[in-house]
């Protein structure tokens, strides 16, 4: 009874850890795939009260919340818009 319960112990670990690699390969791929829309550092904390005021439906998309910003470049804030014109939207 004690081997059957240590080998589902171990089974089940290793499956844990394929599902957490699985994960994390995704995230990370993910998160390159949606760099090129984050802009910098600085973009990001100009806009990030207007996405909070405008696109919060759309947190965490990142191509959503561009969308939505540029649907809303007429409420933007001017540092905002001076972002979103620095990245060519």
């Amino acid at each position: 009874m004690k081997s059957k319960f240590q080998r589902f112990s171990t089974s089940g670990r290793i499956v844990g850890r394929v599902s957490l690699l699985g994960f994390l390969l995704g995230f990370m791929a993910t998160g390159a795939a949606h760099a090129q829309y984050q802009g910098t550092a600085e973009q990001r904390r100009a806009c990030t009260p207007d996405v909070y005021r405008l696109c919060a439906g759309e947190i965490p998309n990142v191509r959503a919340i561009t969308a939505c910003l540029q649907r809303q470049k007429s409420s933007l804030s001017p540092a905002c818009r001076a972002a979103m014109d620095q990245n060519g939207y």
